[in-house]
């Protein structure tokens, strides 16, 4: 199943705004608190400028860019881990997802009220937090529930399972995300079957106003204070901007409109490179004069691996990968002269891929 960055946030955040700058799916944006039926799910296609730079030496009929599922998750609201409304379907929504996009709101505007009264995005990515750390608790809780009956009947790992779930307890309710807790990583694969909400890594969005697309604004620089101290990435993206930028055709247009608003590129192509590299995701290339593709792969992958990435057969029938590191071929321009400069090595069954690796896979099937 293909790795999932689910869209989080209050109603009227500019969530699905984002969603669609982004997805090949166009989705509806609604006002209230669980309004919507059901999550939207759309293939987004990563921006990789090292698939031009690699047309440029081997020119081809088509370039074909990797992809990453976004989901958009309808808006939460306090109340959602106790079943509020169908609040605790969209948090399992969430579950299902491997990473956390979460958007805050981050402008004024008097047309779209915001749910609580008041813009307060460190309000509002506590409420969030808090509602997915009370679904957390639940989860630890009910466990703990069962793990008590096998400590009765005198399983011998259930005291090191109760002893780890403790800890999760103690630290849910100290109103921390489970993500921050320090534990090793054995001790971390107990709860692994709970697939945690609050243990997902996440990406902050600040939704500014147009105004403050490139530097951000007093309520950005909030949510910056206030995650001081955590490995937590924050980007500044103006949404209605990026909207306006989605909806023009011409590549040229789109410059345009980037230079006048002071950015270099649309803000949702960074949050896009910013998931994929959340999702720790490698991309290798195979090119020729009919295709240059980016192919994606999940942590440490063996060349095999990578070839069964491509096609089923080659990694079956799989007897050794040529490969090219990037930088090598840009440089020396060609793959002949990378070959005379001893820059292709052969790689076997072990062959750990690395990214930007240029792959030539022989098999025999």
């Amino acid at each position: 199943m293909a790795l999932q960055c689910g869209i989080v946030g209050l109603p009227n955040s500019g969530k699905t705004t984002i969603f669609n700058c982004m997805s090949n799916t166009r989705a509806q944006s609604s006002a209230a608190a669980f309004s919507a039926s059901k999550s939207n799910v759309g293939m987004v296609r990563v921006p990789d400028n090292r698939l031009y730079e690699l047309a440029r030496i081997q020119p081809s009929q088509r370039i074909v860019h990797t992809t990453i599922e976004f989901v958009d998750i309808p808006g939460l609201a306090r109340g959602a881990g106790a079943g509020a409304g169908v609040g605790n379907k969209f948090l399992a929504d969430i579950r299902n997802t491997d990473a956390l996009i979460h958007v805050l709101r981050c402008f004024d505007n008097d047309s779209l009220p915001h749910i609580d009264g008041s813009v307060n995005p460190v309000r509002d990515m506590e409420t969030v937090d808090l509602e997915l750390q009370a679904k957390d608790l639940e989860s630890v809780e009910r466990k703990m529930a069962k793990t008590e009956k096998l400590l009765k009947i005198g399983d011998k790992s259930a005291g090191k399972t109760m002893e780890v779930l403790q800890l999760y307890s103690e630290h849910l309710e100290s109103f921390q995300p489970a993500r921050t807790i320090e534990i090793d990583e054995r001790d971390r694969q107990i709860v692994a079957d709970l697939f945690l909400l609050s243990a997902k890594p996440v990406i902050y969005i600040c939704n500014v106003d147009e105004a403050s697309a490139v530097t951000g604004n007093n309520y950005s620089d909030q949510v910056k204070k206030a995650l001081e101290g955590q490995d937590s990435e924050v980007l500044i993206i103006a949404a209605e901007v990026e909207a306006e930028i989605a909806e023009l055709e011409n590549e040229e247009d789109r410059l345009d409109f980037l230079n006048e608003a002071g950015l270099n590129e649309p803000g949702v192509n960074k949050l896009i490179r910013a998931a994929y590299r959340l999702l720790q995701l490698k991309t290798f290339f195979t090119i020729g004069p009919r295709e240059i593709r980016a192919w994606t792969i999940s942590g440490e992958v063996n060349a095999p691996g990578a070839a069964g990435v491509i096609h089923s057969d080659m990694e079956r029938g799989f007897i050794r990968a040529e490969v090219i590191k990037y930088d090598d071929f840009i440089t020396l321009g060609s793959e002949a002269a990378c070959r005379e400069k001893g820059k292709i090595s052969v790689e076997g069954r072990n062959y750990i891929v690395q990214d930007g690796d240029l792959l030539n896979i022989r098999f025999n099937v």
